[in-house]
């Protein structure tokens, strides 16, 4: 008989039960304890690992950025010559057309740079390598929207133009926050016109008056009304090259854009459109302006603020610039109304109490000191000068405008035993000589200087009065003038002859050493205005609060941090014109 195999009982399946659990729980946690050392392994060797080899990298791009030079790339991928730090303002020289050259003639129109924050950010020498494209295959440029960092575990922007900004913090720098950079115009914008100098006025061989760097012939001393050195027959129309010739020797010029303070846009726009104010329509008054703006809106430095950062300069009133129409009987072209241009900064000898974006310089004098010393000797000998007429006034009236007092005031002057006259005309007179209109300012204590063709006139920078009475015929300039005190007298003389080296243009071919002249108020104006912009982009706030264009004048008026204008005393003078033509006197006939 067979024996059956027993059956295993409840307790001897239990205990196979329980050693097989036993060890299934041993095999997890061991399991779970590798796991746990891989994972561990895995963040310290590879992800820990990943940023080490990347904070090396960036340390060792920090390092070579700080022993060598930068490299610039083209868009045919050849090496271009090293560029120079970045830090030091470079050094230009003058071309055979007069243009301004790099003594490096590397591409120096750098795309926008995104930086990090200080806080994350090494800060090399010299700026990072850039890539650029050729003008000719550079497209539109749109103004680059911020970008959005973090850093130090809150947001952070960045705009193209902070490198810039940045230059001013380096106290070690003393071109921080000065740099300029100059554009490097085709010739037809600036040098072709000065070969062509007969065209340049319809009235005037402006070829002479292009010598000397714009200063025109030196004026003889015959009469002893001037120095022996520093004089010039200076063309009231000439800031355009004078003020040209004068950026060439500015000290801080870069060929670095993305450092500027400023960018100059050398374009001779007063001589431009004296071609053809008179006979010509609007396609030749606007063919130069359509161009410029052409060329300017295809280039990549345009693009980093759209304009605002860039500034030219014309010799003429703002009104020649201002043609609101396109009716060939209006006057000028619409330089300043093309939609690139209210962007940029436009420097004219006469600006608009409503205008956004043109600013008012000096006419150009006689007087273009090359040395501190003839300032200073011109200054001493306006305070020594026997002033034997109580007032004086050198013009012709204007019959024709209602709002003229020029023909009150020459009665006046007339009729007083204290009042001199040089009366002038558009034939040879004597207003047409600079060592007798200057005689006759240098003899009186008050030089009378009405509104001529437009609201300024050249002689208005050798001297400074106004009388709005006069007008009514109710008020005499001799009784007037003679209840101004001695004391008085003395302490407005001081202030003019103080105001001397701001109101002229020194010889371009030099540099004063202590005084600013026309030229450096001028530039750092504008470096003062972008510098402004730029922080206010970065706040992301406008440069006014509810802007009103006509409005403008007052804007100027505001203290730091104000940005809102409201009623003004002066309002009455400066209210704009019914009929809303705001180009005040229809022509400016060269006096």
């Amino acid at each position: 008989m067979r024996r059956r195999v027993a059956a295993s009982g409840p307790t001897e399946q239990m205990d196979k039960g329980a050693g097989k659990n036993h060890q299934n729980r041993l095999c997890f946690l061991v399991t779970l304890s590798a796991f746990f050392w891989i994972l561990l392994l895995y963040f310290h060797f590879i992800v820990l690992g990943t940023n080490n080899v990347s904070e090396s990298n960036q340390l060792e791009t920090s390092i070579k950025n700080s022993e060598s030079s930068f490299v610039h790339l083209t868009n045919d991928d050849h090496l271009a010559e090293p560029r120079k730090e970045a830090t030091q303002p470079s050094t230009f020289r003058e071309s055979t057309d007069s243009q301004f050259k790099p003594v490096n003639p590397e591409p120096t129109n750098p795309e926008p740079v995104v930086h990090e924050s200080p806080q994350s950010q090494s800060k090399p020498i010299n700026p990072e390598p850039i890539v650029h494209q050729s003008p000719a295959s550079q497209p539109n440029p749109v103004i680059p929207e911020p970008i959005s960092q973090e850093s130090a575990g809150h947001e952070v922007k960045s705009f193209p133009f902070m490198k810039a900004l940045e230059t001013i913090e380096n106290k070690s720098d003393p071109c921080g926050g000065r740099y300029i950079y100059v554009h490097d115009l085709p010739s037809r914008f600036n040098e072709d016109m000065l070969k062509d100098c007969k065209s340049l006025s319809l009235w005037t061989n402006m070829c002479k008056y292009t010598a000397n760097a714009g200063l025109g012939p030196p004026l003889a001393n015959t009469e002893g009304v001037f120095s022996n050195t520093g004089w010039y027959t200076t063309n009231q129309f000439a800031v355009d090259v004078i003020f040209n010739n004068r950026m060439k020797q500015y000290k801080c010029l870069t060929n670095d854009s993305s450092i500027a303070a400023a960018i100059f846009v050398p374009f001779y726009a007063g001589f431009d459109i004296a071609r053809y104010l008179w006979g010509y329509n609007i396609s030749m008054r606007d063919a130069a302006s359509l161009d410029l703006v052409n060329w300017l809106t295809k280039r990549p430095e345009w693009g980093i603020m759209g304009g605002k950062d860039h500034f030219l300069v014309a010799g003429r009133i703002t009104w020649d610039f201002r043609r609101g129409s396109d009716e060939e009987s209006d006057w000028g072209s619409k330089l300043l109304f093309l939609p690139a241009t209210k962007n940029l900064s436009m420097l004219v000898v006469e600006s608009s109490p409503w205008g956004a974006n043109d600013f008012a310089i000096p006419y150009p004098t006689y007087f273009h000191p090359s040395k501190d010393a003839e300032v200073f000797d011109w200054q001493n000998r306006m305070r020594k000068l026997e002033r034997k007429w109580l007032f004086s006034f050198a013009g012709a009236p204007r019959p024709g405008d209602p709002l003229s007092i020029r023909g009150q005031l020459m009665e006046q002057c007339r009729n007083s035993e204290v009042g001199k006259l040089l009366e002038c005309d558009f034939g040879e007179s004597k207003c047409h000589s600079p060592s007798s209109i200057m005689q006759m300012f240098q003899t009186s204590i008050f030089c009378l200087q009405p509104q001529g063709d437009s609201y300024t006139r050249r002689s208005a920078f050798d001297s400074i009065l106004a009388e709005d009475d006069i007008r009514k015929r109710n008020v005499s300039i001799e009784e007037r003038l003679k209840q101004i005190s001695p004391e008085q007298i003395m302490e407005m003389r001081e202030t003019v002859i103080n105001l001397i080296p701001r109101v002229i243009y020194a010889d371009p071919r030099s540099k004063l050493a202590t005084f600013k002249d026309s030229f450096d108020v001028a530039v750092q104006s504008i470096i003062d205005r972008v510098t402004r912009l730029r922080r206010l982009t970065i706040e992301g706030l406008p440069e006014y609060d509810n802007f009103v264009e006509q409005n403008g004048w007052k804007y100027a008026l505001l203290d730091e941090g104000q940005r809102s204008v409201g009623p003004h005393e002066w309002d009455p003078f400066f209210s704009k014109p019914k009929n809303g033509d705001d180009r005040g006197r229809k022509k400016f006939m060269e006096e």
